[in-house]
């Protein structure tokens, strides 16, 4: 593809005029390349004026003050709710949770609902893929409950391997936790076709969509989700705010996670009553102004459109891909081509993750380094840590070139 095959699916070099922090430069003469997006966004100024808007004109405590202030506050907040759950598709806005991060979404829902229907011997679907936050509190369960786990095998291309499903749901599995798209290779599975499966099955079905919902188009209904978890920071907004989706049925059914304020309908001495949802699962002051920069996020994703993002993103990864394959002495964690973001972990002979990273740094390109919270996926493919390079629709197919250069660079360092 040329640069002009880009700027017809989206004109990402007007866009970034957008995004403060990539006009600056790591240092004198050398501009900053962010390719990190997979573990935070950067973020428009519309995001900043948002989250700044709100502080110095409507900041007060929401839902229980009967002053303009905290009424102003309270609308903007529940606003920013309806505005993520028409993003998302669901039926309602009390299907919206509020939380720090899709990890505090998923430990929510292993708390309050794990908690409440898997006993010993009950078992938990999940995939070799997932990141740490949708494997660990299931661990914890398991450990705690005597809860089993099985998962659905990775190939070695990276993507899941479906054959493996049947004779897993097979199983009678309660929950199956997948995640939308690895952190690690890019690759999407196809979750309508895993819950469509899972629900045949009898499970409930929960999205880790940290990845999925920042860069491809979801609707919660047709993707078959019972619980979807994200974070507002992936997706442009601000830090210290996510989401967590679930049916109304399940939300009304669950627990609180937390005790506190505003999660209450009454309290008294010995007993107290829970308000409705999703304000059951929002203990204490929400993360207000986060919410409303959040809203602000996802205007500005709509305004580019979800659709032109994820082809543009499609056709990153079909550029990078082979570039990246030419490189001597560079191994991908992760071949597939089909269903895959602009998301690429590697490894070099006889360079070490970090010292790529550093290098590139040099140059004045932000890449991960590590094992980027799937340890065990690295594991798998035997590596103990990889660079990855992650494009986001603000980026540039000339960023993409001047990885290249700066890979072939790395390797005459260390020759």
């Amino acid at each position: 593809m040329t640069v002009s095959d880009f700027s017809r699916i989206l004109d990402a070099r007007r866009l970034r005029a957008d995004f403060p922090a990539l006009q600056r430069a790591t240092r004198p003469g050398v501009p900053l390349v962010y390719l990190d997006s997979t573990a935070t966004s950067q973020k428009p100024q519309q995001v900043v004026d948002a989250l700044a808007a709100f502080y110095r004109s409507r900041n007060a405590n929401v839902h229980r003050g009967i002053y303009t202030l905290a009424e102003e506050a309270t609308a903007a907040y529940e606003e920013a709710r309806q505005k993520v759950a028409a993003f998302i598709g669901a039926a309602e806005a009390a299907e919206i949770v509020f939380v720090r991060n899709a990890t505090e979404a998923v430990n929510l829902v292993a708390y309050a609902w794990g908690r409440a229907n898997l006993h010993a011997g009950d078992l938990i679907v999940l995939t070799e893929m997932e990141h740490h936050a949708n494997l660990v509190p299931w661990q914890m369960l398991a450990a705690e409950r005597g809860v089993r786990l099985e998962f659905i095998p990775v190939t070695p291309e990276g993507a899941l391997d479906m054959a493996a499903l049947p004779g897993l749901l097979a199983q009678e599995p309660k929950l199956v936790a997948v995640s939308g798209m690895s952190n690690v290779t890019g690759v999407q599975p196809d979750v309508a076709e895993i819950a469509r499966q899972a629900h045949a099955a009898g499970a409930v079905v929960l999205v880790d969509g940290a990845q999925l919902v920042p860069h491809a188009p979801v609707d919660v209904q047709a993707l078959g989700a019972d619980f979807l978890a994200f974070s507002g920071h992936k997706m442009l907004g601000p830090t210290g705010v996510g989401v967590l989706y679930g049916r109304r049925a399940l939300l009304e059914a669950m627990p609180p996670f937390l005790g506190g304020g505003d999660m209450i309908r009454w309290v008294k001495l010995r007993s107290f009553d829970v308000n409705d949802v999703p304000y059951k699962f929002e203990a204490g002051t929400p993360p207000i102004a986060e919410a409303v920069a959040l809203g602000a996020a996802v205007d500005y994703l709509q305004h580019v459109g979800m659709e032109a993002i994820h082809a543009y993103e499609q056709a990153m990864a079909a550029y990078v891909l082979p570039r990246l394959q030419e490189v001597p002495g560079l191994h991908l964690l992760g071949t597939a081509t089909e269903r895959r973001g602009a998301v690429f972990s590697f490894w070099m002979d006889d360079i070490h993750a970090h010292d790529v990273a550093q290098i590139l740094d040099h140059y004045g390109i932000a890449v991960r380094a590590g094992h980027h919270c799937a340890q065990p996926l690295h594991t798998k493919f035997g590596v103990p840590a990889t660079a990855r390079a992650s494009f986001y629709f603000y980026n540039l197919p000339e960023e993409a070139d001047h990885l290249i250069a700066a890979l072939y660079k790395a390797k005459e360092v260390f020759a």
